[in-house]
């Protein structure tokens, strides 16, 4: 979709995990900017190159950010940094407040992502899901309401995955760690609605960002009506309403934006 009356003009966006070129992070940061937004995007490539995904690169978020940059483009990128290390989602919100003037906005879109089947859980492999997508977005989210301008419209993006819909049963600490970010949503929309502060929760679907191929890709492809995946963009059109003046009487929800997806097939 490429709605141009939903602009972002003046808004100052913050968007975590934007790293790799074909990601989610990349394509909203795209979207948002081609909308008129100032962004600041905070990627750690480290964890992209070390899971091994398509396209993963060292320095990917700044790359991006130049790439954008110079095609008259306002996007930042910010230090990058492990959200699992005590005060550097603090510090993500510190900087990208001093680059932009300020925050209206923020997408945490990031997230840490491994398999274990039941058996081989452990603490370290539960705890790096905690930190990352339950605490690390906490923290931001403190941060971010430290700075607000309660007199501007502001809105916070969560992403959570499709556990509330189905079992996903070989990467449970992932599904509880996403399970507590539609709580975080929830209770941070009643807590900041007085501050003019909406909270939403987006559930992407299955997004085609090169991390599956051959059988196991055709195979997640007939689960869907169209017979194709999601996109990264598909993602970017709710997203972007959400921010936009056309979202402006939604807080509180989880919205499934997965095309009809059939996890029982």
């Amino acid at each position: 979709m490429n709605n141009s009356s939903l602009r972002l003009d003046g808004q100052r966006i913050l968007i975590t995990g934007v790293s790799r070129p074909v990601g989610i992070g990349a394509t909203l940061a795209r979207r948002f900017a081609e909308a008129g937004a100032n962004l600041a995007i905070h990627g750690f490539s480290d964890y992209d190159v070390l899971m091994g995904f398509k396209s993963a690169a060292p320095k990917a978020t700044e790359t991006l950010a130049k790439q954008l940059h110079a095609s008259g483009l306002s996007v930042t990128a910010l230090t990058s940094g492990d959200l699992a290390k005590p005060g550097v989602a603090e510090n993500v919100v510190t900087e990208a407040t001093a680059k932009l003037g300020g925050l209206d906005g923020m997408i945490l879109n990031h997230a840490y992502s491994t398999y274990g089947e039941i058996g081989q859980w452990t603490p370290e492999h539960i705890d790096a899901h905690l930190h990352v997508n339950v605490r690390a977005s906490m923290m931001i989210i403190q941060a971010f309401v430290s700075q607000a301008d309660t007199a501007r419209s502001n809105a916070i993006t969560l992403f959570t995955s499709g556990q509330y819909l189905g079992p996903m049963t070989n990467e449970i600490a992932y599904c509880v760690s996403k399970e507590a970010i539609i709580g975080l949503c929830r209770q941070a929309a009643y807590l900041l609605g007085a501050k003019n502060i909406r909270v939403n929760c987006i559930n992407p679907g299955p997004n085609d960002t090169g991390y599956c191929v051959g059988e196991a890709h055709a195979a997640v492809a007939s689960m869907f009506p169209l017979g194709h995946w999601g996109t990264p963009d598909d993602t970017a059109d709710l997203a972007l309403f959400l921010h936009s003046a056309y979202g402006k009487w939604i807080t509180g929800q989880v919205i499934a934006s997965e095309g009809g997806f059939n996890r029982y097939k």
